[in-house]
């Protein structure tokens, strides 16, 4: 088993939560979160990174946001996960790694508070809810060649938007 470079990206800007009362999954990303997240899309490629696949959140923003990495040329293949949707556990994707464990690169999309308390926990073991994750930021981990990734994995990488653009 080789080691993953995970790298956790939050969705761009979305449209208002309140004109998606009924139903939240449904809420695209603004016309100015599909611009910002390309902006960011091309500089990580020009920064020379490829995932070798982009596993999404279901919900509308976060595959859009997923499609826009693709479109940028940062990966081939995009698919959905439910364990990165809003209510998705930690523990539930990384039992679920059968799926993508021989990946070098792996783009996780998703919401927050989730990739946030994913990244804590991967790196220190528990979620302390003190990394700050803006719409579009990104987060790169290393995790362990063997055992849990849990509190053994490396932060190498977490930029905000305003750095990329």
């Amino acid at each position: 088993m080789m080691m993953t470079k995970v790298y956790l990206i939050r969705h761009g800007i979305a449209a208002n939560r309140e004109d998606y009362v009924e139903d939240d999954t449904q809420r695209p990303l603004t016309t100015e979160g599909v611009q910002k997240t390309g902006k960011i899309a091309r500089r990580l490629r020009e920064l020379g990174l490829q995932f070798d696949l982009i596993l999404s959140s279901p919900l509308v923003r976060a595959r859009q946001t997923a499609e826009v990495l693709q479109a940028a040329g940062l990966s081939q293949q995009v698919e959905l996960s439910p364990h990165l949707a809003p209510e998705g556990m930690l523990l539930d994707w990384w039992n679920d790694r059968r799926n993508w464990r021989d990946y070098a690169s792996l783009a996780l999309v998703g919401h927050e508070p989730n990739l946030g308390h994913w990244t804590e926990s991967l790196v220190w073991g528990e979620v302390r809810s003190r990394l700050v994750v803006k719409k579009a930021s990104i987060m790169g981990v290393s995790l362990p060649e063997s055992g849990s990734a849990i509190g053994r994995s490396e932060l190498f990488l977490l930029a905000p938007p305003r750095f990329l653009l």
